[in-house]
């Protein structure tokens, strides 16, 4: 049991640790000291869910309904070049927008339902928690669910460290030029993501 929790543990640190769409926005968030553990609640919540129907046999009903990870893809390709374009859109916007932008929160709602969206419409937050985790968990049964534990764990260890961890950013971004530059740098790593989803779609490697 211990080994399956272990095994779940380091198998979901090493698949979110990868920067994608939804830690970007946890960093961003972190940097900015705004709402934080709402953003980290959001989603390691959101991916203690993924991960229990991964471990119960999503994979299953994914080869049942082949349309099911296309349209998943598809529409997160979208989210991210929307929300990449935002990003860019605030850079050019000038440091100084950026600066005033971050002494005043956004409100709890709209901080949320990003959270939200960049977690449940991206793609690889599907194809990792609940196809190889759930795939992977099978490996050892009968403890899946001590698998699946140690896989949520890894999240939440992960997005809390995240989240607070990027405080110690925010001095070397108080000025505005280093805004513009971080705010170009997520928007590039949003439109990164959303063209190596487009491009799996389009060969057939989803």
């Amino acid at each position: 049991m211990f080994t399956a929790t272990l095994a779940g543990f380091l198998s979901g640190l090493s698949l979110i640790a990868a920067i994608g769409a939804q830690n970007a926005f946890v960093l961003r968030q972190g940097i900015k000291r705004e709402h934080i553990a709402l953003v980290v609640a959001i989603c390691a919540l959101s991916d203690a869910v993924l991960i229990i129907l991964g471990v119960a046999g999503f994979s299953v009903v994914a080869e049942r309904a082949p349309w099911v990870m296309p349209l998943m893809i598809w529409g997160g390709v979208a989210f991210l070049l929307a929300y990449g374009a935002l990003r860019f859109r605030a850079a050019f916007q000038g440091g100084a927008a950026l600066t005033a932008a971050a002494s005043t929160p956004a409100s709890r709602r709209r901080v949320a339902l990003t959270a939200l969206a960049l977690t449940w419409l991206n793609p690889h937050v599907y194809l990792d928690t609940l196809a190889l985790l759930g795939a992977l968990s099978a490996q050892y049964a009968p403890y899946q669910a001590s698998f699946g534990v140690g896989a949520t764990l890894a999240s939440l260890v992960f997005f809390t460290t995240l989240g607070y961890g990027a405080r110690a950013l925010a001095p070397l971004l108080a000025r505005p030029r280093a805004w513009v530059i971080t705010e170009i740098a997520f928007g590039l790593i949003m439109w990164a993501i959303a063209a190596s989803l487009a491009l799996r779609a389009l060969t057939g490697g989803a």
